[in-house]
């Protein structure tokens, strides 16, 4: 747990999303340290789901590639002790709380722990039901990330104080997807957070270009990107691997950098 924290260490973080198993888990495994290597900073795994109710048609379809290639959570489990052996970045799993509680949530996260990871995100949880995950991840060290959407306001106080690891700050209404202008007011969702406990502050949902994530980066701690990088694995497949490492490279640039050199 304490590996989440390492991640905002250095100035701002920069924190992708690949869904594991597209185009196949033989990339995701290849994939992930070689986003480390471009300066991501904490990398998030995403398990599957047949029904993803958080995400745009982006990544449901990378779900959908991913299941009709056989990506199961126990294969995704293999590749992340295979990532491990390889890289020691902070990672998280965001998935969906049917995942992990049909797997058995003790189990998962007895799994998820064993294999290293460092984090869980379920973003179909509301907070109100959130202890029955959370209670599990404490017990067992795995830090459970909770989200705070731009509608959260008279509750956000609530979720970050008791928040572990990191706060992931949605910065769009709606589902995950490419969004040509952020319009939310993110640097008050984090004001409103760091009132309550000193806490690195993620934002994501919609970021894909270099100046967005700069612009975010002035006021949050770190910056989510992911249905830009899915959509590089779509394109390109087996052989999307140096076309996202530029990508990351260039937004970890630009989120180290700011508004005025991006």
């Amino acid at each position: 747990m304490n590996k989440i924290a390492d991640a905002f260490k250095n100035g701002k973080a920069f924190i992708p999303f690949v869904t594991c198993g597209d185009p196949s888990l033989e990339v995701t495994e290849r994939l992930v340290p070689a986003m480390a290597e471009a300066g991501a900073d904490l990398i998030e795994l995403g398990i599957p789901f047949s029904d993803p109710t958080a995400e745009g048609p982006v990544i449901q379809e990378a779900n959908i590639r991913a299941l009709s290639a056989g990506a199961t959570t126990d294969k995704i489990f293999d590749t992340a002790v295979k990532i491990r052996r390889k890289s020691s970045v902070p990672m998280v799993f965001m998935t969906y709380a049917n995942v992990v509680y049909s797997y058995g949530t003790e189990r998962f996260v007895k799994n998820a722990v064993s294999c290293g990871m460092d984090g869980l995100i379920l973003p179909d949880v509301p907070f109100e039901e959130k202890e029955e995950f959370a209670a599990v991840c404490r017990r067992c060290g795995l830090g459970f990330i909770s989200l705070i959407a731009p509608t959260s306001e008279d509750r956000i106080a609530r979720i970050a104080a008791s928040a572990d690891g990191f706060v992931y700050c949605v910065s769009s209404l709606g589902v995950t997807g490419v969004r040509s202008r952020i319009t939310t007011d993110t640097g008050k969702m984090v004001s409103l957070v760091k009132e309550q406990q000193d806490i690195p502050c993620a934002v994501g949902f919609g970021i894909s270009t270099p100046e967005q994530a700069a612009q975010i980066a002035v006021t949050a701690d770190g910056v989510i990107v992911g249905s830009a990088i899915v959509k590089l694995c779509a394109r390109y497949g087996k052989e999307c691997i140096p076309y996202v490492t530029d990508f990351v490279r260039a937004m970890k640039q630009a989120v180290t950098a700011g508004p005025d050199h991006s």
